[in-house]
């Protein structure tokens, strides 16, 4: 008897594990997931959702930073990239999400650089969220918020040996009805920096 009470209290401990995993593993964001409509300012201080810039056939968050040489490495090619899907209704928006810059840093940067909307994820609760811990990291979802790629934006950090540009390559695939056969790869940049806790 005793025997049976420990078998019976050993797979409910399973069930509630399997049913309520803890908080770590609760926020990891996968391939196939969808993304519930969020707001967020813009870097003029208005709200924004995500469902009014989202594309009619996809949208890019793109996590990015003012200070990282990573990103500025990288932004003559996002730029070119959110310029050529865009005729394609792919829109991509920026979020910034590290503490350590200012809103005032981030207008500035983003009204330098970038073409589209960055919004302030000033309390990393989107990055939270989607589990992004670099800039920049792409996330990459269809025209019902299902996320179809995440991760770099293509293999070369220099933009002089690209021979994989995954963002794209997902971008075509999906554009033309076709599956995406890698869906992710491991972003490379600079760390997001997260309040002190």
């Amino acid at each position: 008897m005793k025997q049976k009470s420990i078998l019976l209290a050993a797979i409910f401990a399973v069930f509630a594990f399997v049913l309520c995993p803890d908080e770590g593993n609760a926020q990891t964001f996968t391939i196939g997931s969808a993304l519930e409509n969020f707001k967020l300012s813009d870097t003029n201080g208005k709200e924004q959702s995500f469902d009014g810039l989202k594309g009619e056939k996809g949208t890019v968050l793109v996590f990015l930073s003012a200070q990282c040489p990573v990103v500025k490495g990288y932004n003559d090619r996002i730029n070119q990239i959110a310029a050529d899907y865009k005729a394609n209704g792919i829109n991509f928006i920026g979020i910034n999400s590290n503490a350590t810059e200012s809103p005032e840093l981030v207008k500035v940067h983003a009204a330098e650089h970038y073409k589209f909307t960055v919004l302030l994820d000033k309390d990393s609760i989107l990055a939270d969220k989607l589990g992004a811990n670099v800039t920049p990291e792409v996330y990459y979802f269809d025209a019902k918020n299902v996320l179809l790629y995440h991760g770099a934006i293509d293999n070369d950090r220099s933009g002089k040996n690209v021979t994989e540009g995954y963002l794209k390559v997902a971008f075509d695939a999906s554009l033309n009805g076709k599956k995406i056969e890698k869906t992710s790869a491991n972003a490379f940049g600079c760390s997001i920096k997260r309040k002190a806790d």
